[in-house]
This record gives structure tokens, sequence and C-alpha cells, in this order.
């Protein structure tokens, strides 16, 4: 079990990736500090099925768009926990272009994808004992690396996250590494786009397996402590064309 015994925060866990994650995590040996925002069934569910699999889960319960909700967590979580890694997965995606955002949608996106990551970030760095090694996956888009017109303040924002990435993989040097999972078609969106075109022109055209995500974190979580600020794109090549 490659991570026997790490306790590992993971945000937006109750849902989607952040539930196959934190189930991935437990089969592997870890304890999961679960966070949802609202899916209070969804996080107990997720913490009942870990139970099941002979591990520690703890639920909080944050709402990233509100800054004294993100700070309550944040000071919680670290004053009770010693965390292993960080997997800042909480996010936020609306169909909006530059004609139909308004500025509490801007607001809210920058908040969610951007600015908590950084807090989070930021305390985890702070919390960590001297002398011990610590680990962020920062989970990206392939619209991070290749904005378009669509999806646009989720795009910037994770657009803004993937500099982050590589801004405190030398920051937070040597004592923590921190990379990138930047994500293509490998779960249908939940903003009701077209599912039919998601493949079209891909090098690889298939959808990712499960797996292949989870071994991806793995490799990030459990791999060489010596690659940092990487961004690994699991998108069969998305980015490129």
């Amino acid at each position: 079990m490659r991570l026997n015994n790490k306790k590992v925060l993971i945000t937006g866990a109750a849902k989607r990736i952040g539930r196959i994650l934190s189930l991935f995590i437990a089969r592997q040996g870890g304890e999961v500090l679960i966070h949802h925002n609202n899916s209070t069934a969804e996080a107990n569910s997720l913490k009942n099925a870990i139970q099941k699999l002979g591990q520690k889960a703890v639920i909080y319960q944050a709402d990233f768009s509100d800054l004294e909700s993100t700070n309550k967590f944040i000071d919680q979580v670290f004053s009770l926990n010693e965390i292993d890694a960080v997997i800042n997965n909480a996010s936020i995606f609306s169909n909006l272009d530059w004609a139909t955002t308004e500025i509490e949608d801007w607001r809210i996106h920058q908040s969610v994808n951007l600015e908590t990551p950084f807090l989070i970030s930021q305390a985890y760095a702070k919390s960590l004992e001297e002398g011990k090694k610590g680990r962020i996956i920062n989970m990206l888009d392939w619209r991070a690396l290749k904005p378009g017109a669509d999806h646009l303040p989720y795009t910037i924002s994770k657009a803004g996250l993937a500099a982050l990435t590589k801004s405190l993989a030398v920051s937070l040097a040597p004592d923590i590494s921190i990379n990138g999972i930047a994500l293509g078609a490998i779960l249908p969106p939940n903003d009701g786009g077209a599912v039919s075109a998601i493949l079209e022109g891909l090098p690889i055209p298939r959808w990712a397996t499960i797996p292949e995500l989870e071994e991806t974190v793995l490799f990030l979580l459990a791999g060489p402590d010596y690659i940092t600020g990487e961004i690994i794109h699991l998108d069969g090549g998305r980015h490129l064309v």
C-alpha cells in the first residue's frame, strides 16, 4: 500500500473526480480528509465507503466562494491535522463566454478555483514541521494551457492555477513538491455540454480511464519528489490540436 498511513486532504471530495480519488487513496492505505460545500449526503456516503475499506475519513464543510468560510476551514483543518499531501480539486465550472459572464460569475470562479488553492497551499506550507516533506496536486484542465472563448471565467481561473503551480513549485521548494494534472475527456461534463463532440480531433480519440487517472495521482503522491512544477496532460493530446 503505497500511501499507507498518509493523511491526504482532498477538496471537492464528495462527487465525481474527488470521490474517485478519495476511494483510490483509501485503497492505497491513506486516510482522507473530505471537503465538501453542500454535498452532505454524498460526503457521508463517501466516508462510510472509506471506512468499509478499513481506512479513516473525516468530513469538513466549507463554501470556498466565501472568504470567511474558507479561512475557518483552513484554520480548523491545519490546526487539527498533520497533513502529508493536498489535492486541490474543488472547482466551479460554468459554460459562460465574455458576453454572458457577470462580475459575480467571474469573482466566484476566481475565488473557488484559484484563490482557495493558494490559501490552502500557503497554510499547508506553514503547517509543515521542519524537515518534513509534503506534496500538492492541483487539478487542472486542458483549457488552462490553451484558453479559448468558451467557459471564460473557468478557463482563466485554471490558467491562473497553472501559473500558481509553477510559481509555488519554486517558492515552496525543497520541502514541498507541487504539480498539476490537466484533464481532458474523463467524465461527461456537468454543464450540459455536448458529449458527442468531445473526442473530435483528438490524437488519441477515446475517453481516459479511471485507472489512468489513479496511476497518475499515485505517481505524483508516492513517486520521485524531485519532480516539481510539472503539469501532466491526461487529455489524449487535446492541448496539442
